[in-house]
């Protein structure tokens, strides 16, 4: 079983403080939600996890099997078993979805030991075909003129095949229609076991009625507010988050700019 702890985390970006003390454990075998409205956070939540420079922590930790990963750039990270599904995934030419993959898988093995062709093509294959994606999909170029929701599908698919131990899945739900929301739903579930965990950052209580998660965590004005069961997630839908900030006695103001 291995450990995410975020201890205390305060983050800034451009001078501006986003988070303000964020504590948050999860471990191999749990699925996480975090909710809230725009701009409270959760998305520098994930980029400050996976370690983004351009998000400044001047204060707290992020510890991985109780080892500091602060100093650990980017692709240190990943070797270690963090995975982070984008927003708004960046299309890189030149570059297929094959070759990033199989680089990916071979990045966390041993150089002298790298996944034979043939094992990857065949794990590929099969995991395509499960979420319904179409064979020539691996030889187009990394999200290159991909839909919205080829790009989503796409990352769990990079999810699926590189086996993290926790998979931070920043609001892969966006823009998705209810045939590929239950693709991704699926994928995840398939993953769900004593090796792996994930981090769902969503809005909507629609997501987690197909992936539905052990913990749920609201955060708002940069903090963790409440933290409950999946049916804290239904109140969320039923009386939304003004309700929930005016119950809890909060002095924050909610808006819908991005962060």
């Amino acid at each position: 079983m291995s450990t995410l702890e975020i201890k205390d985390l305060h983050v800034t970006i451009e001078g501006k403080e986003i988070l303000k003390g964020v504590n948050l454990t999860m471990k191999t075998g749990e699925i996480h939600a975090i909710m809230g409205p725009n701009g409270t956070g959760k998305s520098t939540l994930s980029e400050s996890i996976m370690g983004n420079p351009a998000y400044k922590i001047t204060q707290g930790d992020v510890l991985l099997d109780g080892e500091s990963l602060l100093d650990k750039p980017v692709d240190e990270r990943a070797r270690l078993g963090l995975f982070l599904a984008m927003q708004y995934p960046a299309e890189i030419p030149g570059v297929t979805n094959a070759e990033f993959i199989r680089g990916a898988i071979n990045a966390r093995r041993p150089k002298e030991d790298p996944i034979s062709i043939r094992k990857f093509l065949k794990e590929l294959s099969k995991i395509m075909n499960f979420l319904d994606m179409t064979d020539e999909m691996a030889e187009r170029y990394l999200n290159e003129g991909f839909s919205g929701g080829e790009k989503k599908r796409n990352e769990i698919l990079q999810m699926m095949m590189i086996k993290p131990k926790f998979a931070i899945l920043d609001e892969i739900d966006s823009g998705l229609d209810i045939d590929a929301l239950k693709v991704v739903s699926k994928g995840v579930n398939e993953m769900r076991g004593s090796e792996f965990s994930a981090l769902i950052i969503t809005h909507y209580q629609r997501l987690l009625n197909y992936i539905v998660p052990d913990v749920v965590h609201v955060m708002m004005g940069g903090k963790i507010v409440k933290t409950g069961g999946p049916e804290l997630a239904k109140k969320l839908e039923d009386e939304g988050y003004a309700g929930l900030r005016d119950e809890l006695g909060l002095d924050i103001k909610l808006t819908d700019e991005n962060a």
